[in-house]
């Protein structure tokens, strides 16, 4: 099943809105501070003092309101996820002349619980990533003596780092989610088998996927990528977009 993508931009929307408030907050603190504490007093031991206090500060705040963000989001976008992949597969299966209602079973549930824990982890790393090399970037150009319009153009290099991120970690997830339950629901229905399909996006595509693309595998074993000595499923491996086909008996 294809991952639902308005899922994905919906999430990524509130997460590039949150991301974009912590850093103008960010940039008006340096700003501010930085009209107290020029380059020019890099000399005085009081300067690097007091941006390590700045982002002690900025670091509760946006760890705190990241936190927030995930323990309420991630629990919303799991289940939409999840029910998109649903929606899909049961839409498969009714052109194939089966009529499937799924239900939040033990193993949907571990999904689902699993997803969420694997999201909040990634979210609540983002404030800290960021503010960790914005602090890098000021105590350097502190030390240095480096003017503001220098400090910012380094400043927005990191934010655009950061945003990248965020879509990353929004399409990953929504991947790996679709992938999981996608699997979870194939045993439940007694599926066996299915068709690894390469999803033929990315600019620098995994040459053994795309080798993979269209051969069936046991759903119950994966699939072993020579590339990694390792047996995976679609979706499941960091920035895969490969999808799966289930394939049933009498019907292919």
């Amino acid at each position: 099943m294809r991952p639902n993508v308005g899922v994905q931009i919906a999430y990524q929307r509130k997460l590039d809105a949150l991301i974009d408030r912590m850093n103008r907050d960010v940039d008006r603190a340096i700003r501010a501070m930085w009209r107290v504490k020029t380059p020019v007093l890099a000399s005085d031991e009081s300067s690097p003092a007091a941006f390590r206090d700045l982002f002690g500060r900025l670091g509760q705040e946006w760890e705190r309101k990241f936190n927030e963000f995930a323990q309420s989001e991630s629990r919303k976008f799991s289940g939409q996820a999840i029910n998109g992949a649903d929606r899909a597969m049961a839409a498969s299966l009714r052109k194939a002349g089966f009529t499937v209602q799924f239900k939040m079973t033990p193993a949907a549930n571990e999904v689902m619980q699993a997803t969420i824990a694997e999201q909040v982890a990634l979210i609540k790393s983002i404030p800290e990533q960021y503010l960790t090399q914005v602090q890098g970037a000021v105590m350097r150009s502190v030390q240095v003596g480096r003017d503001l319009g220098s400090l910012s153009q380094e400043l927005q290099t990191q934010f655009g780092v950061t945003k990248r991120r965020a879509a990353f970690i929004a399409r990953d997830q929504n991947n790996k989610a679709t992938a999981s339950i996608t699997k979870a629901r194939q045993s439940e229905l007694g599926i066996t088998e299915a068709i690894w399909l390469h999803s033929a996006g990315g600019k620098q595509p995994r040459p053994t996927h795309v080798a993979n693309n269209s051969k069936r595998y046991v759903i119950a074993d994966g699939w072993l990528d020579p590339a990694i000595n390792k047996r995976i499923w679609p979706g499941t491996e960091i920035n895969c977009r490969c999808v799966s086909r289930s394939v049933i008996p009498g019907l292919d």
